[in-house]
C-alpha cells in the first residue's frame, strides 16, 4: 500500500497559508505571506532538498497545483524529481491539467484517493494544499505528517487542522531543528487516541 505523507510548513498557531511569498496566496485578505523566508539557513535548505530528492509522486489541490506548475517545469534543474513525477490533482473545476503527468481527479475525491493508496507505486507526497489536507484528516488518510515549524504566531490564515480532523494518534519518528529555530518533525499515524487520568 502507498503512503501518503502531508509536507507542510507551519506557523505555532497552526497556519500553513503563503509560506513562500506575498502574491502566494491572498486569500481571505492573508497579508502575511512569505512568513518562513526570515527563517531559511543552510540547514533547512539541505533538509528540504532530502525530502524533495525522495519526490516520485505528488498529490496536490487546485491552488498549489497551479502554483507548481506555473513555476517548475521552468526550474526543474532544482527539483529534478518534480516534472517526471506522477502528479494527481484535487479540483472539480479544473479543465485540464498540461503539466506532464498530471491527472485530475474530479469527483468522490476521497473514495479516489483511498484507491490511489491501494495500487503499487510510489509513496505520495502532498504539499501545502490546505483544502486538500481538510479532506485527508477529514477521512484519516493521512499516514505522515512531516512538519516545518516555524517559531512565529500569525493570528490568521488557512490552518493545518481545520473543524473536520478526526481524533488520531501519532508518534514522533524523527526531528531536527535548525539555527534559525524551525523544528522538522516527522510523525506516522499511530492508531487510536488513548486517554488517562493522573488521579489514578
Amino acid at each position: 500500500m502507498r503512503k501518503i505523507i502531508a509536507l507542510t510548513f507551519v506557523t505555532l498557531d497552526g497556519v500553513m497559508q503563503a509560506p513562500g511569498g506575498p502574491e502566494e496566496d491572498t486569500e481571505g485578505g492573508f497579508k502575511y505571506g512569505g512568513w518562513t523566508v526570515p527563517f531559511a539557513d543552510e540547514r533547512s535548505g539541505a533538509m528540504m532538498r532530502e525530502e524533495m530528492e525522495q519526490t516520485r509522486a505528488v498529490l496536490l489541490g487546485r491552488k498549489t497545483y497551479e502554483i507548481f506548475a506555473a513555476y517548475w517545469p521552468r526550474h526543474g534543474s532544482i527539483w529534478p524529481g518534480i516534472n517526471p513525477a506522477a502528479k494527481y490533482v484535487v479540483s472539480s473545476t479544473l479543465a485540464e491539467a498540461k503539466w506532464e503527468n498530471s491527472v485530475i481527479i474530479k469527483d468522490n475525491a476521497a473514495q479516489e484517493i483511498r484507491r490511489l493508496k491501494q495500487q503499487d507505486g510510489p509513496d505520495l507526497q502532498v504539499w501545502g494544499s490546505s483544502g486538500l489536507l481538510q479532506t485527508l484528516l477529514k477521512h484519516d488518510l493521512v499516514d505522515e505528517l512531516s512538519l516545518k515549524i516555524h517559531p512565529v504566531t500569525l493570528g490568521a490564515g488557512k490552518r493545518l487542522f481545520g473543524a473536520g480532523t478526526i481524533p488520531a494518534a501519532f508518534r514522533l519518528t524523527h526531528s531536527d531543528i535548525t539555527s534559525s529555530g524551525v523544528i522538522f518533525a516527522r510523525y506516522a499515524r499511530a492508531g487510536e487516541v488513548k486517554t488517562g487520568s493522573f488521579a489514578d
